[in-house]
């Protein structure tokens, strides 16, 4: 590629980033870097009305949790600013008049009750009503009105749109870089508007200027934005510009039949569709998020990675570096790709084994804190150990071990009754006696002081280990009973061993 590769991820601030606008933002960033290009992140907030407060931040954060580092956008200024559209609005309206000076577009004045009405009149008739070449000559605008007529509606401040003026009967060769060569026939298509009179651009125009005007090479978005592909591509033709190559990505599909993945199939079945959690400012409805839920950023991006691309090998792991030289845009499906919750829980599983223990650790601390346990660092560190093999999430840690930081206050019933019978108390009394003598309570060196203890008696060692276990845990859960008794320490593992005699006795 000889010019500088430039992708932008471009979301409208109208509420929380879905998963599949973090996948684009994704596949952008992977591109972008690959071909060591920039990746740079605009707010498309020219629709004010949909604007919702804190989106923008939300947006923002979610791309940071999730390690998409943008290049250029809002508070990372570069020579191609300012990266909202609401700061650029000044810039549209003279590219939407050179677009009237060069006939691809013109002024209409039809009002909402007039076009409304021609809908109705359509219909009546078993027809669709659509603004193009077949009509637009018979409408209020500036290819059926004299020029004077034209300039006095513009001079007593008449309502406009500017809209551009479809071309009949073209066929338009467009190639995608994921789809292949597309035929477009101009004749069904609508004259979109481009520019309202209250002075803001609606989103095609100003896309395409941004995209101009920021030297974007390569335009990366997902498939709903195929129906724009014609207006966008006839849009460059206009202006005399170039057009960026364009790639549609396919949709994210719900785990369980058809159709876009929803925020409702998220709460229906259990799992975030939102990176961060979310908290609606007019509803106050709080939406989980994946962070929230105990997601590593490094297990959600290698699920989205593959919701729509595969590398081509058998590999299935990989961090974002390494997806960075893995990613061809040619490996991207044409078709939508299934969302499966479980796959990133398997994902997820896989990072919690690979994680360094020290951050994890922290989480866990914090889920003590909120339950207002206190526990050394160290000590902390050394369950995180122990325990990580079996954990998906840092909160499994707490609730696979939480027998390390408090005492069980109630036991299993079914485990009690099989393990707790006539004669239990006698043994487990002898065990505290033996243990009360023992000096090294080192996991290995109670070992064989209980083994050998359980020897000389004669007694199986289900009698032993399994009431011993329910006394130390609650249950017959947790790693080896050695390894608890000695990282709870001698006096605790003797008290709980009294309050299961006293409780279960």
């Amino acid at each position: 590629m000889s010019a500088k590769v430039r992708v932008r991820f471009a979301p409208s601030p109208t509420g929380p980033l879905h998963i599949g606008g973090v996948r684009t933002a994704l596949y952008n960033y992977l591109f972008a870097k690959k071909h060591k290009g920039d990746f740079v992140l605009r707010i498309e907030d020219t629709d004010q009305n949909r604007y919702v407060e804190g989106a923008e931040n939300y947006i923002i954060e979610s791309l940071e949790w999730c390690g998409i580092a943008f290049d250029e956008g809002p508070g990372k200024e570069g020579d191609y600013g300012p990266y909202r559209q609401s700061e650029r609005k000044d810039m549209y309206r003279k590219y939407a008049e050179q677009l009237i000076k060069s006939d691809h577009a013109y002024y209409a004045f039809d009002t909402a009750d007039e076009l409304d009405a021609h809908r109705k009149d359509h219909e009546e008739r078993g027809k669709t009503f659509i603004y193009n070449w077949h009509n637009r000559e018979k409408l209020q605008n500036s290819l059926s009105l004299s020029e004077d007529e034209v300039r006095e509606k513009l001079d007593a401040d008449e309502n406009y749109v500017i809209r551009f003026k479809s071309p009949k009967d073209e066929k338009l060769h467009i190639k995608d870089e994921i789809r292949g060569d597309m035929e477009i026939d101009t004749s069904t298509l609508d004259d979109k508007v481009l520019f309202k009179s209250d002075g803001m651009p609606t989103y095609h125009l100003a896309n395409i200027v941004d995209d101009h005007l920021m030297q974007i090479s390569h335009v990366i978005r997902g498939e709903e934005w195929l129906p724009s592909l014609a207006l966008h591509f006839m849009l460059y033709r206009g202006f005399g510009w170039d057009a960026p190559k364009f790639a549609h990505l396919p949709l994210i599909l719900k785990p369980q039949g058809k159709g876009k993945l929803s925020k409702r199939d998220g709460d229906k079945l259990g799992f975030p569709v939102f990176p961060l959690e979310w908290k609606d400012p007019s509803s106050g409805e709080i939406s989980t998020g994946y962070r929230e839920d105990g997601y590593f950023p490094e297990a959600v991006i290698n699920m989205l990675a593959f919701l729509g691309w595969n590398p081509g090998t058998e590999q299935e792991f990989f961090k974002l570096d390494e997806l960075v030289k893995a990613f061809e845009i040619s490996r991207v499906h044409k078709g939508g790709a299934k969302f499966d919750p479980e796959k990133t829980k398997w994902f997820q599983q896989h990072y919690m084994h690979e994680a360094d223990e020290k951050p994890v650790a922290e989480k866990l601390e914090y889920i003590l804190q909120k339950k207002e346990i206190k526990a050394s660092s160290a000590y902390v560190l050394e369950v995180v150990k122990l325990m990580k093999e079996r954990a998906v999430f840092v909160n499994d840690i707490w609730e696979q071990g939480y027998f390390f930081f408090v005492a069980p206050t109630s036991y299993d019933p079914k485990n009690a009754k099989k393990s707790w019978k006539e004669g239990t108390s006698e043994i487990m009394q002898e065990l505290i006696d033996l243990l009360k003598e023992q000096q090294d309570f080192e996991a290995e060196a109670l070992q064989v002081r209980v083994k050998t203890w359980i020897e000389e008696k004669g007694i199986g060692f289900g009698k032993v280990m399994q009431p011993f276990r329910l006394a130390l845990v609650g249950a017959m859960q947790g790693p080896d009973l050695y390894v608890i008794a000695a990282m709870i320490g001698k006096e605790e593992t003797i008290s709980r061993l009294q309050n299961a005699i006293n409780t279960l006795g």
